[in-house]
Formats: structure tokens, sequence, C-alpha cells
């Protein structure tokens, strides 16, 4: 059983595959063949690299969100998908408040006005004030696994949590009208791609904040980037439209809060990931049911 990744992830469970071949760059630049299984980290992987993989039979995809893989064109060549859904809840959860938190309570530009030695006077200056979070409405855009850890921490900073699904909860644009935070929680798909449209970014109250750990296609990158340069709405941000590419104009703005993409940044979170690609790995080499197929 041939195994290769494009990168070796964190924790104990690795070890468990025994010889993985760590390829030297992503994609290959000629074919591998009598390749079984690949290790996808933060990769993508359609038909054009499926072509690279002519025996391939298992896609072991590093995260939960697998918009980077071409599910049909595996499906087509038949070749199984896996992912690492359930253990990262909890930390992308964490993050979710944490954006929140630094952006309604201006956190990152208090930080860079204690280290630049503006500590005198700061009570006569407006751009340290926050927001309070109690008694402020929440608006979840999704409420999967990840949208309800998330309410379950809002709701003990006595935050006002509503939520809208496809099938459930408050109209679309009725909760943004209504939110003074809104946090996104749903895969991107074709049908959540630019979701968050320029007209619906407009329906965000005059000092609204946008959290986005999702994924950065689902939002109107240029219309986001306009609203933030005005001022009028503020934001953080973990995801982006084009990573590792982030929009140039947002690197100077106070409104802004910025993460690199690290929701399930933590040492027990991405050991649990592994835990479970590494499952996934091992009952395919023993012929078993996969443990979370795509």
């Amino acid at each position: 059983m041939r195994i290769v990744a494009n990168s070796k992830v964190p924790g104990p469970a690795w070890d468990e595959l025994g010889e993985v071949e760590l390829l030297d760059e992503w994609p290959p630049r000629a074919p591998l063949p009598d390749v079984d299984v690949l290790v996808a980290v933060v990769a993508r992987v359609g038909s054009a690299e499926l072509e690279l993989f002519p025996d391939l039979r298992l896609v072991a995809n590093y995260g939960v969100g697998y918009d980077l893989v071409d599910v049909e064109a595996c499906r087509a060549r038949g070749v199984a998908v896996t992912n690492t859904p359930g253990v990262l809840d909890a930390a992308v959860a964490d993050l979710t408040l944490a954006l929140i938190l630094a952006t309604r309570r201006n956190l990152v530009t208090a930080d860079r006005w204690i280290r630049e030695g503006g500590w005198e006077n700061n009570w006569a200056r407006p751009r340290l004030l926050g927001r309070d979070l109690a008694g402020s409405r929440l608006g979840l855009v999704g409420f999967g696994r990840i949208g309800r850890e998330v309410a379950r921490r809002a709701e003990v900073f006595r935050m006002e949590v509503s939520f809208h699904t496809r099938r459930s909860g408050v109209a679309l644009d009725d909760l943004l009208s209504m939110s003074d935070v809104v946090s996104l929680h749903v895969p991107l798909t074709d049908e959540s791609r630019g979701l968050m449209s320029r007209e619906r970014l407009a329906l965000l109250p005059d000092g609204a904040t946008l959290v986005n750990t999702a994924r950065g296609g689902v939002v109107d990158e240029e219309a986001l980037v306009d609203e933030l340069v005005s001022g009028r709405i503020s934001a953080g941000l973990d995801v982006f439209a084009d990573e590792p590419r982030v929009p140039e104009r947002l690197l100077g703005l106070p409104n802004v809060v910025l993460t690199p993409h690290v929701g399930s940044a933590t040492v027990e979170t991405r050991a649990a990931m592994t835990r479970v690609l590494v499952d996934n790995v091992l009952a395919f080499t023993r012929g078993e049911p996969l443990v979370t197929p795509v």
C-alpha cells in the first residue's frame, strides 16, 4: 500500500501510518503510478491533479472543509474521499468568539496603542472605545455543529442569539438587518459562494461586525473591503477568497482583525484531526468501512 502526502500533519497518530512519502511540491511535476492513498493538506485536488495519480483509490483530506477537493471528479474515477469532521468544532468556535471580542473591544488597536507609548490620556481616545457584548444581537449564518458551539459561548456573554439556515430560523436578509454581529458558519458550495453579496453586506447596520471563520468565498470580498474601508462596519476574518493572498487594502485598517486561517490551530485539535485522518486510512488499508467518508 503506497501512501503519499503533500505535508506531514501533527500528532502521535501520524506514526501509525508507517512509511509515508512526502512530496516535494504540489502538484507533482510528473505522474506517480502505484499510489493508493493521498493525504491532502490544504491542497487542490481536481481532475488535473487526479491525472497524476492513475492508481489512486483514496483522498484523505486533512480538515472538515473539502471545497478544494473535486468530489465529483473523484467519484467518477472511483476514488473515495474522507475528511475530519467533529473534532475541530470547539476550536473554531473559540476563535470565532475571540474575533468577536477582539473586534468589538478594539483589542488590536489598543495593543498597538500601548506599544507605541500611547497609554497617557487613553480615556480621551474614542478609537479605543468598544461595544458591550452583553445585550448585543448575534446572527449566525449556518447552525451546524460549529454554529451551535458559537451560540453556547455567546449565551454565556449574554448575547441575544438568532440564526439562519436554508430550512429554519430567521430569513437571511432580516437576520443581517437586525444583528450587531454576524458570524458565518456555512460550507463553501455553489449555493453559498458569494452568499454575502454587496447588497446583503449593505443590510448590516452601521457599526455592525462581520466575523468569518468559514470560507472566504462565502463573501463578496471586494464588496466587503469597500465596506471596511468606508469604516461603516468592522470585521474579524480568519479566511479569505484567494488564500494566502489577503487584500492589501485591509492591512492598514484599524477596524479589521486578521488571522491566517487558524480556526483549528490548537495542539489538541490538530492531533485529533490527525487521529481521524489516520483512522480513515487504516480502515481503508484493512478493507473496512471508512470512518468519515464524504
